[in-house]
C-alpha cells in the first residue's frame, strides 16, 4: 500500500512510494504528527541516482520487519537532497560533526522539531563482521536512549545547534591578506598537492577538481605577467601547465568519462580514474565542459576538443528536455547493478565490430577477458596516447554506442534544476567560444532565456525546480550561478546577436540585486544559503567551502566581481570588497577549500577586460584574435554611448587603452 509519498514530484520519494515505511514527505504534517506522539523525526535524506540509497532501500527500507520497527517509533521523512539542498545542508553537517564523516543515505535521528541529535550514513540490515551497527540494532538503541535520557539528548541537540550556528562565521586572522603574492603562492600550493602520476588531487576516490583547475588556468595568466619582471616565475607556470594538462588528460582518458557515449560520471572510486560511480550528474558535466572548453582556448590541444564536443553532444541528446532544460542525472544502476549499461565484455564487442576491428578497439580501450570491473566485464577506458588513433575509432564508438542504446538505460531523473542547469549554460557558452560553435552557444542562451521566462517570478525571485511548473523557493546557489551563467552570455552574444549583450546585462543585474536583497546578512559578512523569506528551519546556514559545486558565496564574488568591470558601479565593488574578506581567513587556514573563490580574487586582480565597440561593420574577426590567447575573462560589448569612441577599445574598470579600428590592431 502506498505511504504519503504517492503524489509528490521527486522520483526519489516516489521510488520510496511504495515502501512499507510509512514515510512522510518534508513537511507540517510529520512534524505535527511527531508532537504529537511525542515520538524521535527520522529524517532520510538521498537522491534517485544514489546507488548506496538504493542499496539501503532494497535492503532495509523493503522490509518488514525492519520498517515496522521504524513506524512503529519514528516519524520518518524522506528527502529529495537536490529538491532540498537547504534541509540536505544542515543535517549533513550536523552528522559530519557526530560521525566525523558524511555521505548518502543520510539518515539523521531528530526531536520532534527537528533538531538532531544522532546519524550516519549507510546501515546494512544485519550483522556482516565490519564492524558496522545493524540498521535494525540502531533504532532499537536510539529509541531506547530517547525514551531513558531524553535530557541528555535536548543537550546534545542544542551544542549541535550552537556548533551549526557558529560555523557561519569564518575565521579572519588579523595578519592575513589577499595579494596577488597570496593568490599566486595558493596555485603553488594547488601544484603540490597533485598527483603527478595519474592526476586530480589526494588518493581515492577522486572527485573532477574543474574549480581548481579553473583556478590554475587563472593563475597562470598572473604568473607569466610576473615573470616579466622575475623569469624564474615561469618554471612555476610550467608547473601549473603540467598539473593541468596531466589532469585533464588522465580524466579524458579514464573510465570516469564514457568513452562511447561522452559525459562524466559523479567520481572514480579509485587512483586511476578508471571505475568511477557510474551516476552521472548534470552540474559535474556542465562544470567539465567550462573547464576543458577554457584549456582548449589556452593549449589548443585536439583532446581537449573532443572531450568539449562529445560531452556537450551527450548532453543534449540524452539530458534535453526539448520544452525547456536539462534533466539532471542518470542512476548508477541498471536492472539493479552498478555500472551494468557501460561495461563490456570482448564477445560482444566482436558481435558490433567484427574480429578484426574489435580486437584494435579492445587494445586501444583496455577490453580484456578477465576485465577490470566486476564479473569479467570491462570499462573502457583509453589507453593510446596518439590522438589520431583515437580520431579513428570514432566510427566504432558510435556502432557501440548505437548497440549499447538496445540495453535497459539506467534511471533518468527528469526534474530541472535551476542551479545546475546554469551550470550547463555556463559550460556550454563557454563551449561554443572556444569551438566557434553558434549552435553550442545557442543551447546555451535558449536554456538561459527559459530560466529567465519560466522559472523566473515578475519581481525577479528565481525557483529552484522546474517539473511542469517552477517551484520550491530559489537558493543562493540558484541565484548565484544563474548570474554567473549570465556572465559568459553577455561576454560573447554580441558576436552572434549583436546589441543583445545589454539585455543580459539588464538580467543579471536584476538577479544579483535580488539575491544581494534576499539573501545578505545585515549584521556580517557573507550571504545565507536560503532567502529571508524561506521557511523558518532549525538553522539558516551560510556556505563557503566548494563541494561537488561552487559554494554560493563563491559564485556571488565572481558575479560581483565581472559586473563592477562591466558597470564600473560602486555598489558592486563595495560589496564585492566586503564579501572577499570572508575569506581571507579561509584561504590562510586551507585554500584548497575555496578555489572558485580564489578563481574570482585571481580575476580581481589581474583584472577583468571589457572590450567595447562602437560603430563597427562587424565582430567577426574579433573572437578569432580572441582564440589566440590563453583563456582569461573577456567581454566583448557593442556599445553606442555618445563618450565612447568609434571603433574598439579595451578597458579595465574606468581605465581604457587607445582604440584600434580593427581587432588584430587590439593586442599587438
Amino acid at each position: 500500500m502506498p505511504n504519503h509519498l504517492v503524489n509528490e514530484k521527486s522520483l526519489y520519494l516516489l521510488q520510496h512510494a511504495n515502501n512499507p515505511v510509512d514515510w512522510y514527505p518534508w513537511g507540517e504534517e510529520a512534524f505535527a504528527k511527531a508532537k504529537a506522539g511525542d515520538k524521535p523525526l527520522l529524517i532520510s535524506i538521498g537522491y534517485s541516482s544514489c546507488h548506496w540509497c538504493h542499496v539501503m532501500e532494497h535492503e532495509s527500507f523493503e522490509d518488514e520487519y525492519i520498517a515496522g520497527l521504524m513506524n512503529e517509533n519514528f516519524v520518518c521523512i524522506k528527502v529529495d537532497r537536490e529538491e532540498r539542498p537547504d534541509v540536505d545542508q544542515i543535517y549533513m553537517e550536523a552528522v559530519q560533526m557526530i560521525a566525523q564523516h558524511g555521505g548518502w543515505p543520510l539518515n539523521v535521528f531528530c526531536l520532534s522539531d527537528g533538531r538532531p541529535f544522532f546519524g550516519g550514513t549507510y546501515f546494512p540490515p544485519e550483522d556482516r563482521g565490519n564492524g558496522m551497527v545493524p540498521w535494525p540494532q540502531v533504532l532499537i538503541r536510539v529509541i531506547d536512549f530517547y525514551k531513558k535520557n531524553r535530557d541528555q539528548l535536548e543537550e546534545n541537540a542544542d551544542s549541535i545547534i550552537k556548533n551549526l550556528m557558529a560555523s557561519n562565521a569564518p575565521a579572519e586572522p588579523t595578519n592575513a591578506t589577499i595579494d596577488r603574492t597570496t593568490l599566486e603562492q595558493a596555485a603553488q600550493e594547488f601544484a603540490k598537492r597533485h598527483d603527478d602520476q595519474f592526476g586530480g588531487f589526494g588518493q581515492a576516490p577522486k572527485f573532477p577538481p574543474s574549480m581548481a583547475l579553473n583556478f590554475l588556468l587563472q593563475a597562470r595568466n598572473s604568473l607569466q605577467e610576473s615573470a616579466k619582471k622575475a623569469p624564474d616565475q615561469l618554471e612555476v607556470v610550467k608547473r601549473i601547465d603540467e598539473v593541468i594538462d596531466t589532469t585533464l588528460t588522465a580524466m579524458a582518458h579514464g573510465g570516469l568519462y564514457d568513452q562511447i557515449g561522452g559525459g562524466f560520471s559523479r567520481y572514480s572510486v579509485d587512483r586511476y580514474w578508471l571505475i568511477p560511480h557510474f551516476e552521472k550528474m548534470l552540474y559535474d558535466n556542465g562544470l567539465l565542459l567550462d573547464t576543458y572548453a577554457k584549456a582548449y582556448t589556452t593549449y589548443g590541444k585536439p583532446l581537449y576538443k573532443a572531450i568539449v564536443e562529445e560531452t556537450a553532444r551527450w548532453a543534449q541528446r540524452e539530458m534535453r528536455n526539448s520544452d525547456g532544460a536539462f534533466y539532471s542525472a542518470f542512476d548508477a544502476d541498471s536492472e539493479g547493478e552498478e555500472g551494468k549499461f557501460y561495461v563490456w565484455k570482448p564477445d560482444e564487442i566482436k558481435t558490433v565490430l567484427g574480429e578484426e576491428a574489435a580486437t584494435e578497439f579492445c587494445n586501444v580501450y583496455n577490453i580484456t577477458d578477465t576485465g577490470n570491473f566486476e564479473h569479467g566485464f570491462s570499462n573502457p577506458a583509453l589507453t593510446e596516447n596518439d590522438f589520431e588513433i583515437r580520431n579513428s575509432l570514432s566510427e566504432a564508438r558510435e556502432k557501440l554506442y548505437e548497440h549499447r542504446s538496445n540495453r535497459v538505460w539506467p534511471g533518468l531523473d527528469k526534474k530541472q534544476l535551476t542551479s545546475w542547469n546554469s551550470l550547463m549554460i555556463r559550460g556550454l557558452a563557454e563551449a561554443g567560444f572556444a569551438l566557434d560553435r553558434k549552435d553550442l552557444f545557442d543551447t546555451a542562451k535558449e536554456i538561459a532565456d527559459f530560466i529567465w521566462d519560466q522559472v523566473r517570478t515578475e519581481d525577479n525571485r528565481l525557483k529552484s525546480v522546474y517539473y511542469s511548473e517552477a517551484q520550491l523557493n530559489g537558493y543562493l546557489d540558484d541565484y548565484a550561478y544563474y548570474a554567473e551563467a549570465l556572465i559568459s552570455i553577455i561576454a560573447y552574444v554580441d558576436f552572434h546577436y549583436p546589441g543583445e549583450s545589454k539585455v543580459y546585462l539588464e538580467r543579471c543585474e536584476a538577479i544579483a540585486k535580488s539575491a544581494m536583497e534576499h539573501f545578505s546578512d545585515g549584521s556580517s559578512v557573507g550571504y545565507y544559503f536560503t532567502s529571508n523569506d524561506h521557511e523558518s528551519l532549525i538553522a539558516r546556514k551560510k556556505e563557503w567551502w566548494d563541494n561537488a559545486t561552487p559554494s554560493g558565496n563563491a559564485s556571488m564574488l565572481q558575479v560581483l566581481t565581472a559586473l563592477y568591470y562591466i558597470t564600473v558601479d560602486s555598489t558592486y565593488e563595495e560589496a564585492m570588497r566586503e564579501l572577499r574578506q570572508g575569506y581571507t581567513g579561509l584561504i590562510a587556514r586551507n585554500p584548497h577549500g575555496v578555489p572558485h573563490a580564489l578563481s574570482a580574487l585571481m580575476a580581481e586582480q589581474n583584472g577583468i577586460e571589457v572590450i567595447k565597440a562602437k560603430d563597427v561593420d562587424n565582430l567577426d574577426k574579433l573572437p578569432d584574435e580572441l582564440r589566440k590567447l590563453p583563456w582569461s575573462r573577456r567581454i566583448t560589448m557593442i556599445t553606442d554611448a555618445e563618450n565612447q569612441p568609434t571603433g574598439y577599445q579595451r578597458c579595465i574598470g574606468s581605465m581604457c587603452l587607445q582604440p584600434a579600428s580593427n581587432p588584430a590592431e587590439l593586442y599587438n
